[in-house]
C-alpha cells in the first residue's frame, strides 16, 4: 500500500525536439528534467488560476512595463 508522500512515476511521450530542449533547460538551470517539468506545472497553475480570476499574464521590465502578454494557455 502507497503513502500519500510517496512519489508517482508517470510515463510521458515527446518529440525529439522537446526531449532536447528539456535537456537544454536542465543543463542550463543545473537541475533535472523532471524538476523542470514540475516548475512548468507550477507556472502552468499559476496561470490557470490568474486566468480564472479574469488577470492578465505576462511579462514585465524593471520599469514594471509590459513586454509581453502570455496569452493562449
Amino acid at each position: 500500500m502507497s503513502s500519500e508522500n510517496e512519489p508517482i512515476r508517470l510515463s510521458l511521450t515527446i518529440s525529439p525536439e522537446l526531449n532536447a530542449r528539456l535537456d537544454e533547460l536542465a543543463a542550463a538551470s543545473y537541475s533535472t528534467k523532471s524538476e523542470i517539468l514540475r516548475k512548468a506545472i507550477a507556472l502552468f497553475d499559476v496561470v490557470s488560476e490568474a486566468k480564472t480570476e479574469k488577470k492578465r499574464f505576462g511579462i514585465l521590465d524593471q520599469d514594471k512595463k509590459l513586454l509581453t502578454e502570455i496569452i493562449g494557455l
